[in-house]
């Protein structure tokens, strides 16, 4: 698709008010182009033979289409900006709604702060252009092709010799529209960079001071501040270069025009008037020329941010539903890995997991443990598809998970993943994050249930207390307690704690496994620790390395089969490992 179908195709919805504002804006053309001719006729039928009425009526003719040409023109301006702003509105909304169809493999390819200069700059730089286009960059051809076909009418000999010029300043406009776009385009990047930059720095600022990085990342900073600006300079040394060679080639035009008009007059085959109406009409050419080479860069800008949008737009979503999908409606909670392979790169290559095999039955709690990097979080991301497996398959009660809507797998999970994220709201909104018809008792017990219920009270507002910026003012292990209360609250059959306790005490993790103990019933769990405390109840343990089962069974059945567990037990629990009391 190319950038002008794409922009077309956002303008669609607008086609009546696009049209609308081009009429207006012939019709302000044609108001403009009037205007060289009335003055020709005052001065060669009024101030020649001193006749002052032709002067008075053809002045209160210009001073009416004057205003009319105002009125157009605003007109023009209110639908101009209300297409603009409406495309731009449309724009940002089919990209956010894009963004959230994305698979986590979609979003490991583009990072926030790209996707955060797309939504805001690259969008606004096409919204300039349409907006330029309707209100100026339409109204260009149409005064030049007017003009023209003006001084053709007015003297064929001077008009040739125009037309001799405007070849010239096009292919100029478009050398440098060709030479722009890269160097535009990089501009961009650069963009996205620095704000990757203040993303992370902003996001981490607690870190940064903590470690006294101040300085690194002022440098960061700089580094990326100055990138940006010399990649800036290098667009507006161009744009300085190609005004003021339009500027020269606009003025020996009308030095020649003047000359060669002058030598006609004096031979009487052209008026005084005709010359005046002539420069005039050069004017009215050269000025659309001057705007069309000032807007070039914006074009070029427009046409690269164009590109970036179209590359997050035209992105499929690695995971789809299949057109045969059918709805997961009950579920008893079965879970079976067979010979699943997965792998985070394109091509296959290093694996994360291999030939795993695994079956979780109704009820049961599956934990999993593993060094890290061993591939327990990318596990359980396969059982909500938010990645795919490579090989083999995930079935949930002999479903693969493929062949279900992945609305309906999604609703019968409940998950609280490795970083608790916390959004703008209250405490409340947050628990009843994914089930908005919850009641106040539900959220209150989900809350005692993940140990959240105590602290919650102790602030003055309880649940109704706003909740900053990424949980900015709660503690980590208060978030994880609020995330895992939101994910028992949906009361789902599958249930996945992704490291979802390794904030807390040890105390407190404690109370919330006695509390999940009695949840986790009548629901399959998995639960991922680091803690071997943790998971000693569990029904069934897993152990994970190198993205492979080194392990499986109770307890007392991995201290006397597995090594690697056995390590992990003693190196936290054992004589010689540090006391977890």
């Amino acid at each position: 698709m190319s950038t002008y179908r794409f922009a077309l195709g956002f303008l669609k919805p607008y086609k009546r008010a696009v049209v609308l504002a081009v009429g207006l804006l012939a019709l302000v053309s044609v108001a403009d182009l009037s205007i060289p001719r009335l003055v020709q006729t005052i001065i060669d039928q009024g101030i020649v033979p001193k006749d002052m009425q032709v002067i008075l009526n053809t002045s209160l003719i210009m001073i009416g289409a004057t205003a009319l040409s105002a009125l157009l023109a605003i007109a023009n301006t209110i639908l101009s900006v209300r297409v603009a702003q409406s495309f731009a509105a449309d724009l940002r909304k089919a990209v956010y709604h894009k963004v959230q169809s994305f698979s986590f493999r979609n979003l490991d390819r583009f990072q926030t702060g790209q996707l955060l200069v797309r939504l805001t700059s690259d969008i606004n730089q096409l919204q300039m252009v349409i907006l330029f286009s309707l209100r100026m960059l339409t109204r260009a051809p149409l005064m030049i092709a007017g003009s023209i076909a003006l001084m053709i009418a007015t003297n064929l000999q001077l008009a040739m010799m125009v037309l001799l010029i405007l070849p010239l300043t096009l292919v100029l406009i478009m050398v440098f529209v060709r030479v722009a776009q890269p160097l535009f385009l990089a501009v961009q990047k650069k963009l996205d960079a620095l704000n990757q930059v203040l993303q992370e720095n902003l996001a981490g600022v607690r870190v940064v001071k903590a470690f006294v990085r101040e300085d690194f990342e002022n440098r960061r900073f700089n580094d990326a501040n100055t990138d940006l600006m010399k990649q800036s300079i290098k667009v507006a040394r161009l744009l300085s270069i190609l005004i003021p060679v339009m500027f020269v080639l606009i003025n020996l035009t009308t030095v020649a025009l003047v000359y060669f008009g002058g030598i006609q007059a004096i031979a009487g085959t052209i008026t005084v008037g005709g010359i005046v109406a002539f420069t005039n009409y050069l004017l009215s050419t050269a000025f659309p020329l001057l705007f069309l080479a000032m807007i070039a860069g914006q074009l070029s800008a427009a046409n690269a941010s164009a590109e970036r949008i179209m590359e997050v737009i035209d992105s499929p979503s690695r995971i789809q539903d299949l057109p045969d999908a059918k709805v997961l409606t009950e579920v008893k909670g079965k879970v079976v890995f067979e010979n699943v392979c997965f792998s985070y790169s394109e091509d296959c290559g290093e694996p994360v997991l291999t030939d795993v095999n695994l079956t979780a039955e109704p009820g049961q709690t599956v934990a999993i443990l593993g060094s890290t990097g061993s591939g327990k979080s990318s596990l359980v991301h396969l059982i909500p598809r938010f990645y795919d497996a490579t090989k083999g398959r995930v079935t949930i009660d002999g479903i693969d998970v493929r062949e279900v809507t992945q609305n309906s797998l999604r609703s019968h999970i409940g998950i609280s993943l490795q970083e608790a994220v916390l959004f703008s709201g209250t405490i409340r909104d947050n628990i009843r994050y994914g089930r908005n018809d919850a009641t106040e008792e539900e959220v209150i017990a989900a809350a005692e249930a993940a140990q959240a219920h105590e602290f919650i009270m102790s602030f003055p507002s309880g649940y109704d207390m706003l909740v900053g910026q990424r949980g900015v003012n709660l503690s980590g292990g208060q978030k994880q307690r609020i995330a895992i209360a939101r994910a028992l609250l949906i009361n789902p059959k599958i249930l996945i704690l992704d490291d979802s306790t390794s904030s807390v005490d040890v105390e407190t993790e404690a109370k919330i496994q006695d509390a999940l103990r009695e949840l986790m019933k009548d629901r399959t769990s998995f639960v991922i620790a680091q803690r071997v405390s943790t998971v000693l109840n569990a029904d069934k343990i897993v152990v994970l390395e190198k993205g492979k089962i080194a392990g499986e069974g109770h307890h007392a059945e991995l201290m006397a089969t597995s090594p690697i567990y056995r390590e992990i037990y003693e190196s936290q629990l054992g004589d010689g490992g540090p006391s977890n009391g």
